[in-house]
């Protein structure tokens, strides 16, 4: 019961050391993902008033020109591990240059779109990585917190009642086994002084 009591004590230990460092990864992982939020936002916004102008000089007809030239992402998540938890670490965005084949943007307001939009979709799987970086850290200090608190409010003090109750039960089985022995030999001696009369 002492060993389990100690390893309920260590393992509480070691969960709040793990709770602390997660806890301040957490806090760099939140920055990092309000940053880059802030980032996608104002890059959105660069490439919606540059298509506004595209559109604005060219028609749509234009834009759909432009958009057919234009290559796919590729987007690669590097991972690393904190305390054992498994999240995005960093974002690589590969884009497609456009085709040599295809037109040319009818207008600059469309060259300055695309390089916009690139830049948005850039910061997007940024944000995106951070947000799920942030997120899964986040789950996994919930998850440390509530294992602490289970360990502290429910488990050890059930561990430390426990151990009281056998110490005490084992206490009083001395007890009656030193007063069953002094009965014993008190016994014994009156029968050795009641044989010797």
């Amino acid at each position: 019961m002492r060993h389990r009591l100690a390893v309920a004590l260590r393992g509480a230990d070691l969960l709040e050391q793990k709770l602390r460092i997660l806890f301040a990864r957490h806090e760099c992982l939140r920055q990092a993902e309000e940053g880059s939020g802030s980032r996608w936002h104002d890059r959105v916004e660069e490439a919606d008033t540059w298509l506004l102008r595209a559109v604005l000089l060219g028609g749509e007809h234009a834009l759909d020109g432009a958009a057919a030239g234009v290559g796919l992402a590729r987007i690669t998540i590097d991972e690393t591990f904190t305390m054992g938890v498994r999240h995005p670490s960093e974002v690589t965005c590969a884009l497609q240059d456009r085709a040599p084949t295809s037109a040319a943007p009818a207008n600059t307001a469309l060259v300055h779109a695309e390089a916009a939009c690139r830049e948005a979709v850039r910061a997007a799987a940024e944000y995106a990585a951070a947000q799920a970086a942030a997120r899964i850290v986040g789950a996994e200090v919930l998850s440390t917190r509530r294992r602490v608190r289970a360990l502290r409010r429910h488990w050890i003090p059930r561990l430390e009642a426990e151990l009281t109750r056998v110490e005490l039960a084992l206490e009083q089985s001395e007890h009656e086994d030193a007063v069953r022995r002094r009965w014993a030999a008190q016994t014994l001696a009156e029968g050795m002084r009641g044989a010797e009369e």
